[in-house]
């Protein structure tokens, strides 16, 4: 059980507007509420005259009001994340773009992120996209918070991996709404279209499409951007390493030699375009059966030694079992990390020493990229 919209917004019509003048609903400052499980969104408006003190106490009210709230209906409560909409903009992160040998559309102003991850593969099959979600909800629970966009155009998985059948996509004032799903903001496709029905469109469409999921999308403040990138070297890959400042790639490879071909392709796509391949992650690098035993079904170690030989960094091996497939196919990514739902420790393991891995990759990319510094404590 959770919270709903009417109660939260009950709540908050009992929090005073600190400009003066009703309360925070009837003085129109909460724009926006989404739930979904033990997280809250709420999305703040406040006139631009309004300094860091008031919107703190703002902040600070919605966070009280709501943990008020979830006690006295005895709910446990994760998270609640309070958004300035008409801040975003001003207070955004320093971005430096990419150096890129194509010409695109700059959406660097639609999304503030302090690092934008695209998720790749060379061929289909592989299970990108259940890394990517992984990945993604795995930085959620280090307390990022996270963006993450289902760029295969034409076959989206998020809606079924994420479980988000049962959510409605949200349109506020022209722009789409994230919806708020294990900690992560997610944008698909698959949301706005018949899921029944393929999308027969040529590259140009396909282009546009992408471009609209990023630009029309309230992401607010982010710490990482995941993007879910279509297999295979085609439009939406170029279109996204000439419009956004790429942090870095992720590229997804299962151990056989058959993979590790099209992989190549990709890490040398990236390259080409400018854009550094942060690792390489091994993804059904081998099967854990229901007796503990372990299968090496495509072989293992494969992607491993082609990264060495690329030079790029290894991030890590990801086993499969039947709860990883289950908890892909109910939209749980959130049991993976978890022993007790993910059919032993191996998983969760293996995902924690991927993240570890990729959070160092991130940060030195970024010092790379001139992004950030590293900072020195003197006590």
């Amino acid at each position: 059980m959770a919270l709903s919209k009417d109660q939260i917004l009950d709540a908050l019509s009992a929090v005073p507007n600190p400009l003066g003048g009703g309360d925070l609903v009837s003085a129109d400052i909460v724009q926006w509420v989404a739930t979904c499980e033990a997280n809250i969104s709420v999305k703040v408006s406040l006139p631009r005259g309004a300094d860091r003190k008031v919107r703190e106490e703002v902040r600070k009210s919605i966070e009280r009001a709501v943990h008020t709230l979830a006690a006295g209906e005895d709910l446990a409560m994760n998270r609640v994340l309070v958004e300035f909409v008409d801040e975003q903009r001003k207070e955004a992160r320093p971005i430096q773009k990419t150096k890129q040998p194509a010409q695109g559309e700059d959406l660097t102003a639609a999304v503030n992120a302090r690092y934008i991850i695209a998720v790749g593969a060379g061929k289909g099959g592989v299970g990108k996209s259940t890394v990517a979600v992984n990945i993604a909800v795995g930085l959620a629970r280090r307390k990022m918070a996270v963006g993450l966009l289902d760029g295969d155009i034409y076959g989206p998985s998020l809606p079924t991996m994420l479980g988000l059948d049962a959510i409605d996509q949200q349109v506020h004032r022209g722009n789409l709404q994230p919806m708020l799903v294990h900690g992560v903001k997610a944008i698909s496709i698959g949301k706005m279209v018949d899921a029944d029905k393929p999308l027969i469109w040529r590259g140009p469409m396909a282009h546009g499409a992408f471009k609209q999921l990023i630009e029309r999308t309230d992401w607010g403040e982010l710490d990482a951007m995941v993007i879910d990138l279509p297999p295979g070297t085609g439009d939406v890959p170029l279109t996204l390493t000439q419009s956004l400042p790429l942090t870095g790639a992720v590229v997804v490879c299962t151990p056989q030699k058959v993979a590790q071909d099209d992989a190549v392709r990709a890490v040398r796509m990236f390259q080409q375009l400018g854009v550094e391949v942060i690792g390489v992650v091994e993804n059904m690098s081998y099967f854990i059966g229901d007796d503990g035993k372990e299968y090496d079904i495509f072989g293992r170690g494969g992607a491993e030694v082609m990264a060495q030989r690329l030079n790029i960094p290894f991030l890590g091996a990801i086993p499969i079992n039947m709860s990883l497939r289950s908890n892909s196919d109910t939209g749980d990514p959130s049991a993976n990390f978890e022993a007790k739902t993910a059919g032993g420790d191996q998983i969760p393991r293996a995902l924690a020493h991927v993240l570890d891995n990729l959070e160092k990759q991130m940060a030195l990319a970024s010092m790379r990229l001139g992004q950030s510094r590293p900072t020195l404590n003197v006590s």
